[in-house]
């Protein structure tokens, strides 16, 4: 079975939810036995090799500005891929909803993992919202395989679109120590500091986080984690905010030291808003975090209502009351870092999910070879 993947940054390029999402389903499948293919953004890559860890891959240009290099190259990707011996097309992000006419017009079965309300998200407000409206109705329409993250986009779906879907969540490894030592290159100490971690873009809001931490009384540290690869006045003024309990450091590439800071912090802030299960709450639970997460219908799925972090509401004052509530109860934290590898239930295991992702596959592939045989027949 050969399956082309349609719609990441590329492989190995692993900073970011759906590129870890390939890494992960990708490699496990490519032992399996199962020709695994990735697309990638060329200009991302400086060596181009055709072939990693037994999986392939394809190097796309694209147009290179924040709202056409994703289209553009997964267009051309698809166009690729469906002149390719692929089996099966697999694509991410529901933007790329309306190139699912493309594999229907050369008979290639096709799924699409469509992620997040992206036309919700603040970054895409007027036409972008529209687009990413439209695109994701299509995406209902036009592949074989609509794929949700989580039960509650699942339910969303059905509601906005009147589409069902396979629910397959993202997976997490489960790590129990790092090097503590490496959190020394930012001034820091075990359990002096709380966590962000991702873009600083607005739907993350951690503007609102740092700006009720810094309204707190707490003596610990914000670390912010994360950056955004081009000039943006919302991230520039957070940067700006005059408080030295702020440490913001940039992209943190290497491993070894961002397992050492969600290891090591007193709590982890999550204020992802606008998607279903998200890859860094899912590392916070795997590096045994205290997680504070915005109150949304996704955080409570993937926290268990609560049986695995707080929650707060979407306002400063609320983020402040948590901060110091959290601190009045020092215990209750420990606790919670103690057990939050146990909210990584089986729907979030990596191999469980490349069990699902493999059976669905093969089920695309066997109802192509029956609709063929069907048509034979027809034709006879």
């Amino acid at each position: 079975m050969r399956v082309a993947i349609i719609g990441t940054r590329g492989y190995p390029y692993v900073y970011g939810g759906y590129e870890t999402f390939v890494k992960e389903m990708g490699e496990r499948l490519a032992e399996r036995g199962v020709e695994i293919t990735v697309y990638c953004h060329a200009p991302l890559f400086k060596h181009k090799p055709k072939q990693v860890n037994g999986i392939k891959l394809v190097y796309i240009p694209c147009v290179e500005t924040k709202s056409l290099s994703q289209l553009t190259n997964s267009f051309l990707s698809m166009v690729h891929a469906c002149f390719s011996k692929a089996d099966v097309i697999f694509v991410v992000n529901s933007a790329n909803g309306p190139f699912g006419v493309l594999p229907k017009l050369f008979g290639k079965p096709s799924a699409i993992n469509v992620d997040g309300l992206e036309w919700l998200r603040p970054k895409w407000k007027g036409l972008g919202a529209r687009y990413y409206r439209f695109a994701s109705r299509l995406a209902t329409k036009l592949y074989d395989q609509l794929i949700t993250d989580s039960d509650e986009m699942q339910k969303i779906y059905l509601e906005e679109f009147d589409a069902p879907s396979k629910m397959i969540a993202y997976g997490a490894n489960q790590r129990g120590s790092s090097d503590s030592t490496l959190i020394e290159k930012w001034n820091l100490e075990k359990d002096s500091y709380y966590l962000i971690v991702g873009r600083l873009i607005p739907d993350n809001n951690a503007d609102l986080i740092v700006d009720g931490f810094v309204k707190s009384n707490s003596k610990r540290k914000l670390v912010i984690v994360g950056d955004v690869p081009y000039h943006d006045r919302f991230a520039q003024q957070m940067k700006s905010i005059p408080d030295e309990r702020l440490v913001f450091t940039g992209y943190v590439r290497d491993p070894e030291e961002l397992a050492s800071l969600y290891h090591n912090c007193f709590a982890y802030f999550h204020g992802h808003e606008y998607g279903g299960t998200n890859p860094a709450m899912l590392k916070a639970l795997g590096y045994g975090c205290a997680i504070l997460a915005l109150n949304t219908r996704f955080n409570k799925e993937m926290l268990q209502d609560g049986e695995y972090g707080w929650y707060f509401e979407k306002n400063t004052q609320s983020v402040k009351q948590i901060v110091e509530s959290s601190e009045l109860v020092p215990e209750k934290m420990k606790s919670l870092r103690e057990s939050s590898h146990e909210g990584l239930v089986q729907k979030y295991d990596w191999d469980f999910v490349t069990d699902e992702y493999e059976r669905l596959f093969k089920k695309l592939c066997k109802r192509k070879i029956k609709e063929k045989k069907l048509v034979e027949i027809g034709v006879g």
